[in-house]
């Protein structure tokens, strides 16, 4: 069979995408308190993530069961899988700077890229048989997770397992159980999709309109999309932050902490909040703000704060009057 490239699988891709910046737009708002979405927490944002995230995964199983059916390309898979892992890395390193401990250890690429190899034997088996033993495979995988744990595979280095308590908070987890299941019922799904008929159907899809179009283009270049993607958004809030146009995070925790406490004092919640915002902005305008924010347990620099806080309580009375 010739190989053939099917638009509504870039296309699926592209929407997986599109939802992926979705998620990533929030949380990065939630990060610099524009928004109070509990992305980080809530069931519904939780079960969003896990949906993107296990769509990927299938995705590629569909992807490896079409590339690799009638024989492993070991160039293009061996290529493929070093410009993934290159790509893990890279997000690695990157998320260190920014997070420190709170780092992608074993994120959605790695586990692309660790599935694949897992799964690149089901892809070459005959559908008769490939079908039932991908299946077969996924579903042990999925199932994995609720088992007891294994003690002996607790802690960092084993992670990636998914079986043990990596003892270590990570951003974008997704270690191998139950999620390289996923990538073995894709490939159970590529192989029904190579199937002559079920091939000429998905064929007769073509993307017309300009979503379409633009679903396709993103999904033939997911993994640039991907590492790209981020740092965009991520960035233009930060510049937005910078310039004051958006409130950036720390501001906020400043005039939230500062307010409950203000408030303790039995003065009303409106007039705390103009007295904190008015120290907030006397301190940038002093450029003490960065000071503070590099040396927070400066004593020179806390009294040049409490200095200022009480100019500003002095230039709001308390009932509102001026």
């Amino acid at each position: 069979m010739t190989r053939v490239r099917l638009p509504v699988l870039d296309a699926l891709r592209g929407l997986a995408l599109l939802a992926m910046g979705i998620y990533h737009l929030s949380w990065d708002l939630f990060w610099f308190g524009v928004v109070d979405w509990p992305v980080d927490t809530a069931p519904g944002w939780r079960a969003f993530a896990a949906a993107i995230a296990g769509s990927f995964l299938f995705l590629a199983g569909v992807s490896l069961s079409l590339a690799h059916g009638n024989g492993i390309r070991w160039r293009a898979f061996l290529r493929r899988e070093a410009m993934i892992l290159a790509a893990a890395a890279l997000v690695s390193l990157g998320t260190w700077f920014a997070l420190g401990e709170g780092l992608v250890r074993f994120g959605i690429l790695h586990a692309i890229a660790a599935a694949s190899l897992i799964a690149l034997p089901f892809a070459r088996l005959p559908a008769l048989a490939g079908v039932p033993l991908a299946l077969l495979a996924g579903g042990l995988i999925l199932a994995l997770p609720y088992l007891p744990g294994v003690p002996a595979l607790d802690g960092p280095w084993w992670l990636w397992t998914g079986l043990g308590d990596p003892g270590v908070s990570s951003v974008d987890y997704v270690p191998l159980t139950p999620w390289a299941g996923l990538t073995l019922i894709g490939i159970a799904a590529g192989h029904l999709l190579r199937l002559p008929q079920a091939t000429e159907l998905a064929a007769t899809w073509q993307p017309t309109g300009p979503g379409g179009r633009l679903a396709c283009f993103a999904g033939r270049h997911s993994l640039a999309v991907y590492l790209l993607h981020q740092p965009v958004l991520f960035g233009a809030l930060w510049l937005l932050a910078a310039v004051h146009l958006i409130p950036d995070r720390a501001s906020t925790d400043f005039i939230d902490n500062c307010s409950f406490t203000c408030a303790l004092g039995g003065v009303d919640e409106a007039a705390c909040r103009k007295i904190c915002a008015c120290t907030l902005t006397s301190l940038r305008s002093d450029d003490l703000w960065d000071n503070l924010l590099r040396e927070p347990e400066n004593m020179s620099f806390r009294d040049d704060m409490n200095n200022r806080h009480q100019v500003c309580v002095l230039a709001f009375d308390p009932t509102g009057a001026r």
